[in-house]
């Protein structure tokens, strides 16, 4: 039998807290959602400003991020190297800013984040996800 580590509330408040900081350092106005190794939701913050559409697409970066086990810029690469089709996928965003959270080599989940551009979205998930190193 396998055993793999499991995000609590005590990781999944200090992964929203280091990426709130790095998009408040920004003044980045943005959503973070994690999620569990299953895409399901853990938490939810959307920062002051943030248009209402950066909930639903933090959300699914963050799914796409633990379903897909890899970061969604693999996703929008493939997409713009050509792989269109790959855009019809179900429930996967190929969006920049979802990072899987991994530990021991198992995806335990991942976090999203949506508001401003690509690289800064996926800046302000990794602040997050490094906040458990």
């Amino acid at each position: 039998m396998l055993s793999k580590a499991i995000l609590s509330q005590i990781e999944v408040s200090r992964m929203l807290a280091a990426a709130r900081s790095e998009a408040e350092k920004n003044q980045w106005a943005v959503t973070i959602s994690v999620v569990d190794d299953g895409g399901h939701p853990l938490a939810l913050e959307r920062l002051d400003g943030c248009a209402p559409i950066g909930a639903y697409i933090a959300s699914e970066k963050a799914r796409s991020a633990a379903l897909g086990r890899r970061e969604t810029k693999g996703f929008e690469e493939m997409v713009n190297g050509g792989r269109t089709a790959f855009l019809s996928a179900p429930l996967v965003t190929s969006l920049e800013g979802g990072v899987p959270v991994i530990v021991d080599g198992q995806v335990v989940g991942a976090i999203g984040v949506s508001g401003v551009k690509a690289d800064q979205d996926a800046q302000v998930a990794k602040a997050g996800v490094a906040a458990l190193s």
